[in-house]
């Protein structure tokens, strides 16, 4: 799989030069999807955008989604019909998007999608996210059909999280890519 396949899906407010997903967008030349209003983000727009992509892109592609960036992969799956077009997803850090302060901020996201994703998922969550609740984690990667990880006490898994490169998660996220690839 080329690297410019590997699509990059920040969420709320965009990923900032320090976190991982920038930094593996510069150092494996993976592809961040933009979004038109990353400060005020609709769920409609943002969903319309990776549809885009996925079509755009040359051939299948794999999803590499932080916070709302979850949210969005979930909502993309349950409307679209080009699914098959991606191999694997890695779902870090997924806000709870139904608590009230999350709602207020992001409107139009509640509720959370809570069906199984049509391709193999990760999804990574602290034990300490302020945006969600470890059983809350925990159940989203139940009703996605998701592999669950504990990543462990580090908040946001941000680049606040003091995480650099992330290397051991891309290791799962190549783990992850080669058991999705066809035999």
């Amino acid at each position: 799989m080329k690297p410019s396949n590997v699509l990059i899906l920040p969420g709320w407010q965009n990923s900032g030069p320090g976190h991982w997903q920038s930094l593996w967008e510069v150092a494996h030349g993976y592809q961040r999807v933009e979004q038109h209003d990353w400060m005020q983000p609709l769920r409609g727009d943002w969903i319309a955008r990776l549809e885009d992509v996925v079509l755009g892109s040359d051939e299948d592609v794999v999803l590499v989604a932080h916070s709302l960036g979850c949210i969005l992969t979930a909502a993309w799956a349950a409307h679209s019909r080009n699914t098959h077009r991606v191999k694997a997803a890695l779902l870090v850090a997924p806000p709870d998007v139904d608590r009230e302060e999350v709602r207020q901020m992001l409107t139009s996201w509640a509720p959370v999608p809570m069906h199984t994703l049509p391709f193999p998922t990760v999804v990574m969550a602290s034990s300490r996210d302020p945006y969600c609740r470890p059983d809350r984690a925990c159940a989203f990667a139940a009703a996605w059909g998701s592999e669950f990880v504990d990543a462990g006490p580090l908040g946001h898994l941000n680049a606040d999280s003091g995480l650099g490169d992330w290397p051991e998660t891309h290791e799962k996220l190549q783990l992850l890519m080669s058991s999705a690839a066809p035999p």
